[in-house]
């Protein structure tokens, strides 16, 4: 499995000769960097390529040889997180159940470390974004995830991890005093991890037959 998503990842993250070049390189950093700092003082809606620009040092210009809008860079950075949130997602469903309560604890520290970003990515305009690329990783994973042994398939199982996850981490970040870390943790290993990493134990269930139709 391993292999399989180093070489998707390969794919995805291969650039042009122009984007490997040092200058080009730093540039993008810069905005990249610029942008996720004004999120954090500011709305999306209110955050222009201006403020971007100036924010990380480079010319107007340079901003649209890296992205043709703000919702491209956005998308760009949407990828990666929505990335580092699978991965720590079904992490989880890899580990045995006395790592499962590290990995629910890493993945919500790592939220809440980024909370202005992702409050912006899951409940603000960005959320149709997110949630569009969840669902193109989400099925690139679960192809290169190894099927388990129980009736619940891989995919399935790793639909249904990462889209309660996101629906947890949403009302979350929307409570006007949220739970503790400590808590969420809880409720994604004990409602959203164990149940599906129970389903492995159990072999698959034999389809019932179908009885003939009575005759009246």
């Amino acid at each position: 499995m391993a292999r399989k998503l180093a070489t998707v990842r390969s794919a995805r993250n291969q650039q042009s000769p122009s984007e490997q070049d040092p200058r080009s390189v730093r540039s993008r950093k810069a905005l990249r960097r610029a942008f996720l700092a004004l999120l954090e003082i500011k709305p999306l809606d209110q955050i222009t390529i201006q403020d971007i620009a100036s924010s990380a040092g480079v010319g107007y210009v340079t901003f649209f040889r890296h992205h043709a809008t703000k919702d491209s860079l956005l998308r760009e950075i949407a990828t990666d997180q929505i990335q580092r949130l699978v991965d720590l997602s079904l992490a989880a469903l890899d580990r045995s159940n006395s790592n499962v309560r590290v990995a629910s604890l890493a993945l919500c520290a790592y939220v809440d470390q980024h909370r202005a970003l992702w409050a912006t990515l899951l409940t603000g305009g960005a959320a149709a974004v997110l949630r569009e690329e969840f669902v193109r990783l989400s099925s690139v994973v679960a192809e290169a995830r190894t099927p388990p042994d129980g009736w619940l398939s891989a995919e399935i199982g790793g639909i249904l991890t990462v889209s309660s996850t996101l629906e947890l981490l949403t009302w979350w970040l929307r409570q006007k005093q949220p739970l503790p870390i400590e808590d969420i943790a809880d409720i994604h290993e004990r409602i959203i991890i164990l149940p599906v990493m129970t389903s492995k134990k159990y072999s698959h269930r034999p389809r019932r037959a179908r009885e003939p139709s009575r005759s009246i």
